[in-house]
């Protein structure tokens, strides 16, 4: 079965999107894994997966992780989704459903797309943690705080991040026990009230160029320690967002780039085969 995928990414943050809401596209963790892989596959920090949605959404929006498993949410892929069917269907509003929830989306003029992810996840059980604790501090070294954005998160906050080995730190926190669910473990720098540069060890990705979640978490984490105020500009390797946890409702909204790297053909059998587009 030949299918077409399309390369996007948002900040640097890259996803393969395949289209499956005409017919099952029959992906297995091994297809996943191989179509993820940088040397062997199309190669990418997430792999998308489009779904038919019940009433009440454009589209439903399958993130998967390049080990196979499943994440509940992708800021930066819920823009590049976005763009594509606003495209398709003419739409500036639309809604992306993830096992997470809704998602409300605008297509802004400049390009730019701003989501909606809803209100953090503050307590324990949330998150998820495995006992319950103050989410503001948590027992371990660096005292890191922790929410959830649809998937949970870790915030550290550090003097500076030049010299920090986030890869060996990443691996570790992201399996520690105290995360039942394993988790995506910020490294933050506040630049000033309204700027902090950020790099995340994402779940099940590893270190990737940016994270929409990971800096919705950070100026949350941030703003609830008085470290900056409830907007701010992030800085992270791919790019800059825009990050606004709203008082009226306690919503983050993200705003961010989108770009599309290329497109093609995709051979689903045994293997996976890559054939790009001319």
């Amino acid at each position: 079965m030949e299918i077409p995928f399309i390369k996007m990414h948002g900040a640097g943050n890259d996803f393969v999107v395949l289209d499956g809401r005409a017919m099952p596209l029959g992906l297995t963790v091994e297809r996943i894994r191989l179509l993820a892989d940088r040397r062997l596959g199309i190669g990418c920090d997430q792999l998308i997966s489009l779904e038919p949605a019940a009433p009440g959404a454009d589209v439903f929006m399958r993130i998967h992780n390049p080990d196979g498993s499943e994440a509940g949410a992708c800021g930066n892929a819920t823009r590049c989704v976005a763009s594509l069917i606003g495209a398709e269907t003419g739409a500036r509003t639309l809604v992306i459903r993830t096992i997470s929830g809704d998602l409300p989306s605008i297509l802004l003029p400049d390009g730019r797309v701003t989501v909606d992810l809803g209100a953090p996840r503050l307590d324990w059980a949330e998150v998820p943690l495995a006992r319950a604790m103050d989410t503001l501090h948590l027992p371990l070294e660096g005292d890191p705080a922790a929410c959830s954005m649809g998937n949970p998160h870790a915030t550290f906050f550090v003097d500076s991040l030049d010299g920090f080995d986030i890869p060996s730190l990443g691996r570790r926190f992201e399996t520690d026990a105290l995360f039942p669910d394993r988790a995506n473990i910020g490294f933050a720098e506040i630049l000033a009230p309204d700027h902090i540069r950020l790099r995340v060890w994402e779940r099940g990705a590893g270190l990737t160029l940016a994270c929409g979640s990971g800096a919705c978490a950070t100026l949350v984490n941030a703003a609830r320690r008085s470290l900056t105020g409830r907007h701010a500009r992030l800085t992270l390797d791919g790019g800059e967002l825009d990050i606004a946890w709203r008082e009226s409702d306690g919503h983050v909204l993200m705003t961010g780039p989108v770009a599309t790297s290329f497109s093609g053909t995709i051979a689903l059998g045994a293997s996976a085969r890559v054939s790009l587009a001319a």
